[in-house]
């Protein structure tokens, strides 16, 4: 059962509340309370006129047709403009949904809870991973012989920032560009998904609704971050992040703190219109493909650890261990897509070798 707490509406979004309440979606007790220009109704003061006084001249009779709410109103709200216009199924209107609580601990959060990392969930052959880079990148160059999944590189015009990222894949340049749950794992874990079953966490650190290419330094600083604690940098971006969040926790039945809540409410009443994302299928392809050429290793210490590459073309080249195909910039490799997986012992036994 989803508790629905009353709400204690911002000053602020005096206008959107006056139009939740309307339609029902605020509490009664969240209504502001009717100002004197509009204690009474034209038709009150038409039936009720003062003791001993004459019927008012008919020279301008105000007519009133359709329910009292649809008259036009004289409040504190209308003095300012009109109503800001709340679309049905508005994130403000769904975040009036979700269940208000405190954080709950983190013990016993761990990554290794949510599955395997960038797991083949929608099992198109293609880690997520590269799904959401393929999604999000532009420009995009994709490896040969990895049925459009693989991205080598490709340009981000990063939401968190505004600047444009270059993404080349690599041991030392990845980084630039990381996938950032939205909603992370770890306040998740906080707010709900320790009762969840070990498929349902899997399915939500995979969901792409809640991941996003974004600049990595930017990422590594938002940390575990709800919205009480760290927003985007670009405010220009902050309602569809916001908007984003409300989605992915309505979807799963994660919590908010009361703090939360308010953050979210302040950056929604600059848009009290935006509706919420959607995730669609995420397609392989979509880049040019480019062999990438099998070529020696590089100069090591210890040369003898380096295997030849193979005779076929578009593979990496081959080394002792994952380790040092790691180092080179090389893995992750999936059974039955890629070649080199192969080469290499899948320990765990999922699938994958070589990840990093």
């Amino acid at each position: 059962m989803i508790h629905r707490p009353d709400f204690a509406w911002p000053a602020v979004l005096g206008p959107l509340v006056i139009t939740l309440a309307v339609s029902g979606c605020v509490p009664a007790s969240a209504d502001p309370a009717p100002s004197s220009s509009t204690a009474s109704t034209p038709a009150t003061s038409a039936t009720t006129p003062a003791r001993g006084a004459r019927p008012a001249p008919t020279k301008s009779p105000r007519r009133v047709s359709g329910p009292a709410a649809a008259r036009p109103s004289t409040s504190a709200a209308s003095v300012g403009g009109p109503a800001p216009t709340v679309r049905p199924g508005a994130a403000v209107t769904t975040l009036a949904t979700l269940s208000v609580k405190g954080r709950a601990p983190r013990t016993g959060y761990d990554r290794a809870e949510f599955g395997q990392a960038w797991a083949d969930v929608d099992r198109n052959g293609c880690d997520t991973r590269n799904d959401i880079l393929r999604r999000d990148l532009r420009s995009l160059v994709l490896k040969a012989g990895t049925r459009g999944c693989l991205v080598l590189r490709g340009t981000l015009h990063d939401p968190y920032t505004g600047t444009t990222i270059g993404f080349v894949r690599g041991q030392s340049t990845s980084s630039a560009v990381q996938v950032d749950h939205v909603v992370a794992l770890s306040d998740a874990w906080q707010k709900g998904a320790q009762r969840w079953t070990s498929q349902q966490r899997t399915a939500f650190a995979n969901d792409p609704l809640n991941l996003l290419a974004v600049d990595g330094p930017t990422n590594q600083r938002k940390s575990d971050g709800d919205a009480a604690t760290w927003l985007p940098p670009r405010k220009a971006f902050r309602c569809s992040y916001v908007a984003r969040q409300v989605a992915v926790k309505a979807k799963y039945g994660v919590w908010v703190t009361s703090a939360e809540r308010a953050a979210i409410l302040r950056v929604l009443g600059t848009c009290p219109g935006q509706g919420l994302p959607s995730a669609g299928v995420i397609r392989l392809g979509g880049g040019r493909v480019e062999a990438v050429a099998s070529t020696p290793a590089p100069a090591r210490t210890t040369p003898a650890t380096v295997v030849a590459p193979p005779a076929s073309s578009g593979t990496d080249p081959r080394y002792g261990t994952c380790r040092e195909a790691n180092a080179a910039g090389y893995g992750p490799y999936r059974r039955g897509v890629d070649p080199e997986y192969d080469w290499y012992q899948d320990r765990d036994h999922d699938g994958l070798v070589c990840e990093r």
